[in-house]
C-alpha cells in the first residue's frame, strides 16, 4: 500500500512539473559524453562529447576538459570534423587526439589551456587509433595494410591499383569473408611504431606474410598497452587462423618496441583473452580471460601475469561476475572494474593479492572506470538520465557529478517513474524485471510495451539507451515492462548459461511469467492492450511468440531470425550458433529445430511490424523478408520497414526518427492509444 502511495505522489509531482514525455527528438538533442582520460597530475580528465547533427545525419565529436574536483568544465576543440580518442602527454603539456580535419584520420595535439590544434602525424594512410609511449614522442599507430606488403608505400600502391581496376569482384578462400556490416577486403590492422624523427616512416611491429597467419591485431586500441618503461608492447590478436569464424580464441602477445619476434602470453588458453594492462610499476600484466573455447558469453576472469617470468594466476575464480574493464590503483594492490549486476551495472574493487571483491557504486549504469589519485572517475547513466561524468572516493563514497551537459534537457522531461521487481520464474528461480510508468501518469489503465532484449546474453536494466529506450514509450503514453530472463547477464554465470540449447524454453517461460507477475503487481497495466517488441534475439523471440500465443495485440520484430537452420549458413560468427545450438547443423540438427520459429508459422495471427537493416550480416535481411512474406501470405496484418544503409542497429539520426515513428504508430494502431 505504501509503495503505491509513493508512486502516486511521485506521478502527481511529475505531471505538474511538465506535460511532455521523452521523444526521439529529445534523445537526439542529448549530448553524449565519452570515456574519461585522466591527466598525469590526476587533477583533470579529457573526454569527447558527441553532438547529433540531424540535418547532416551524423554525430559530431569535440574534446572537453573537466576538473576531477568538479570545479570546472570547458570545451577544448570546436571543429566541423570529428575529434576523438584524447590522450595526455606524460608531462601533461598536450592532449593528443585523432581528428579527420586534415581530410584523413591523423593524430593531432592541443594544449590543455586551449588554442590552435597542431597536426602531429602526416602519414599517407589513415590511422585507426594510437597510443603514446612514455617518452611522450613516439607512438603506436594502427593502420590497415596488405599483410604481405613490404612497407606502407607498398600498401598504398596496391590500394591505388585496386581502386583503378574496373573489376570489382571479390574472391575468397576462407572465412570470414564478411563481418558485422562490411565485406573483408584482404587488409588487416597492423601496429606501427611512429617516431617524429622519421615522420614519413613507420616500423611494422606485427608483420604478417599470409592472411591466415596469427600475427594480425584484433580489436581496437583498448587491446593495446605499452609497458611503463616503454620497452614492451602488449596486444591482442584473433589466433585461430582459418578457423576464425568458428573459434573464439584470442591471445595476448608481447613484442619489443624495437621490433622482433612476439611472444604468445596466453597460448595455453584457447578461449577469449582481452585487454592486457601493465601495472603502474610494470611488474604485472592484468588480462580479462574467458575459460570455455567457443563461448562468447563465458565469465571473464581476472588473470595476473608476472611480466618477468610470465607465470599467471586467476584472481577472481570465486566471483560470479564478468570484468568490464581494468584500472590499476597506483600501488598495484587493487584493480577497479565494472560489471552487469542484477539489473544495474556496478563499480567494483578487486584485491589483487586475495581476490576479494567489494561493491563500490551499485545502482544505475556505471562504466569506464578510471583512477585519479584518491578518487575514481566514471561514466554514469540511468533510465531517467543520459551519461555524465561522475567521481567518487576510491572506497565508493562521496559520489558526485562532474559534468552537467544534459541537466536542463533532463529537467524539461516528464519522466516515467520506474521500479525493479522480482518474481518466481522458470524452474522456480528468482528472476528480475523493471516496470516504467507512462510519463505524467494519473492512475488510469495504461497500454503496455513489453520489451525483449537481445544478446541473448545481455541485460535490460537501469540504463539510458539510444535505440530501445523505455522512456520514449513512457513519453508516448505506454507503460513499459522488460524482463531479464534466463540467459541474461549480471545474475551469475549459471543463470547466463541456462539459455544455451534452450532459446524458446526457459526464456519464453520467464517472459510470460514475468508479464503475468507485473500485471498482477501493478494494477495500472492494461492486460488487454499489450504489445511485444524485440531486436536480435528479441526479434527471434517475437517470431517464436507469434507461434506460441495470441495474448499480444501487436508485435514488432527487428532484425530477428525466422529459421535457425538457415541462420547458421547466413551469419558470419559461426561460434555463436554452434555453442548455443550444440554443434554444427549437419551433425546436431536437433539443436536448430528444437525452438525454430519457422515451424510454427502456421499459428501466426498477431499483427506484426517487421524491421531490418540491409547491412546486417549478423542476422541477414532475408530473415526479415521471409517473416514479412509469411505474414502477408497468411493474411496477417503486417508491415515491412527496410533500412538499406543500416546494420544490426539503426544509427543514423533521420533513420532513427523514422524507426520511432513507425514503431509507435504501429503500437498506437493496435492498442488504440489515443495520446
Amino acid at each position: 500500500m505504501r509503495t503505491r502511495l509513493v508512486w502516486l505522489l511521485a506521478a502527481i509531482v511529475t505531471q505538474s512539473a511538465s506535460a511532455r514525455g521523452l521523444t526521439i527528438d529529445d534523445m537526439l538533442s542529448m549530448q553524449r559524453v565519452g570515456a574519461p582520460v585522466v591527466s598525469p597530475d590526476n587533477k583533470q580528465v579529457a573526454f569527447s562529447v558527441r553532438t547529433t547533427d540531424v540535418d547532416a545525419n551524423r554525430g559530431r565529436f569535440d574534446l572537453w576538459l573537466a576538473r576531477v574536483d568538479g570545479a570546472s568544465v570547458k570545451r577544448l576543440t570546436t571543429h566541423p570534423d570529428n575529434d576523438t580518442d584524447p590522450q595526455w602527454s606524460p608531462d601533461g603539456n598536450f592532449i593528443y587526439f585523432v581528428s579527420t580535419r586534415s581530410g584523413s584520420a591523423q593524430v593531432w595535439r592541443v594544449a590543455p589551456s586551449g588554442g590552435e590544434a597542431e597536426q602531429v602525424t602526416k602519414l599517407d594512410m589513415e590511422i585507426n587509433g594510437f597510443r603514446l609511449f612514455p617518452d611522450g614522442k613516439r607512438m603506436i599507430v594502427a593502420i590497415d595494410v596488405w599483410p604481405d606488403a613490404k612497407s606502407l608505400a607498398d600498401s598504398i600502391v596496391r590500394d591505388e591499383a585496386k581502386s583503378k581496376s574496373k573489376v570489382k569482384a571479390r574472391v575468397y578462400e576462407q572465412l570470414l569473408f564478411r563481418h558485422w556490416d562490411q565485406w573483408e577486403d584482404g587488409k588487416y590492422s597492423h601496429l606501427f611504431v611512429w617516431d617524429p624523427a622519421k615522420p614519413g616512416e613507420a616500423m611494422d611491429l606485427t608483420p604478417g606474410q599470409a592472411t591466415d597467419a596469427p600475427t594480425h591485431p584484433f580489436g581496437g586500441m583498448d587491446e593495446v598497452n605499452i609497458s611503463p618503461d616503454g620497452k614492451t608492447v602488449a596486444y591482442v590478436i584473433r589466433n585461430s587462423g582459418r578457423a576464425n569464424a568458428w573459434e573464439t580464441n584470442t591471445d595476448v602477445f608481447l613484442v619489443a618496441a624495437a621490433g622482433g619476434k612476439a611472444k604468445n602470453l596466453t597460448a595455453e588458453n584457447k578461449a577469449y583473452d582481452f585487454e592486457p594492462t601493465f601495472s603502474p610499476d610494470g611488474k604485472w600484466i592484468a588480462v580479462r580471460a574467458m575459460k570455455r573455447p567457443g563461448f562468447e558469453a563465458d565469465r571473464e576472469r581476472l588473470v595476473i601475469f608476472d611480466a618477468a617470468s610470465y607465470q599467471s594466476r586467476v584472481v577472481t575464480d570465486g566471483w560470479d561476475r564478468s570484468l568490464g574493464g581494468i584500472a590499476w590503483s597506483a600501488d598495484a594492490k587493487t584493480i577497479f572494474t565494472d560489471s552487469d549486476n542484477v539489473g544495474n551495472h556496478s563499480v567494483f574493487a578487486i584485491d589483487v593479492s586475495g581476490g576479494t571483491v567489494k561493491t563500490l557504486v551499485d545502482k544505475g549504469a556505471n562504466t569506464s572506470v578510471r583512477v585519479a589519485g584518491d578518487r575514481l572517475v566514471f561514466l554514469r547513466d540511468g533510465l531517467k538520465s543520459p551519461a555524465e561524468l561522475y567521481s567518487s572516493k576510491v572506497d565508493g563514497s562521496d559520489v558526485r557529478a562532474l559534468t552537467h551537459f544534459n541537466d536542463e534537457r533532463v529537467k524539461a522531461i516528464a519522466w516515467g517513474d520506474y521500479e525493479q521487481f522480482a518474481f518466481k520464474g522458470a524452474k522456480g528461480d528468482i528472476v528480475h524485471g523493471y516496470v516504467v510508468k507512462p510519463s505524467g501518469f494519473a492512475g488510469k489503465k495504461a497500454p503496455v510495451a513489453f520489451l525483449i532484449h537481445g544478446g541473448p546474453q545481455g541485460s535490460f536494466g537501469d540504463h539510458f539507451h539510444y535505440r530501445w529506450n523505455p522512456e520514449v514509450f513512457a513519453g508516448h503514453g505506454y507503460a513499459t515492462v522488460f524482463i531479464d530472463f534466463h540467459g541474461s547477464t549480471g545474475y551469475g554465470q549459471a543463470f547466463t548459461d541456462a539459455i544455451s540449447g534452450d532459446w524458446g524454453g526457459l526464456p519464453y517461460d520467464d517472459l510470460m511469467l514475468g508479464l503475468d507477475a507485473a500485471i498482477a503487481k501493478y494494477p495500472f497495466l492494461d492486460k488487454d492492450r499489450v504489445a511485444a517488441l524485440g531486436a536480435s534475439f528479441g526479434g527471434y523471440m517475437i517470431n517464436w511468440i507469434n507461434g506460441k500465443t495470441d495474448r499480444f495485440k501487436a508485435l514488432v520484430c527487428h532484425d530477428g531470425n525466422i529459421d535457425e537452420r538457415m541462420a547458421y549458413y547466413d551469419t558470419e560468427e559461426l561460434w555463436f550458433p554452434e555453442w548455443d545450438h550444440g554443434g554444427v547443423p549437419w551433425e546436431k540438427p536437433d539443436g536448430y529445430v528444437k525452438h525454430n520459429p519457422i515451424d510454427l508459422v502456421k499459428n501466426w495471427k498477431t499483427p506484426t511490424l517487421v524491421i531490418h537493416g540491409g547491412l546486417d550480416y549478423r542476422v541477414l535481411d532475408t530473415h526479415g523478408m521471409s517473416t514479412f512474406t509469411a505474414l502477408q501470405r497468411k493474411g496477417v496484418p503486417s508491415k515491412l520497414v527496410h533500412f538499406p544503409d543500416e546494420n544490426h542497429w539503426v544509427l543514423k539520426p533521420q533513420n532513427s526518427k523514422l524507426w520511432h515513428a513507425q514503431v509507435l504508430s504501429w503500437l498506437d494502431k493496435w492498442t488504440a492509444t489515443k495520446k
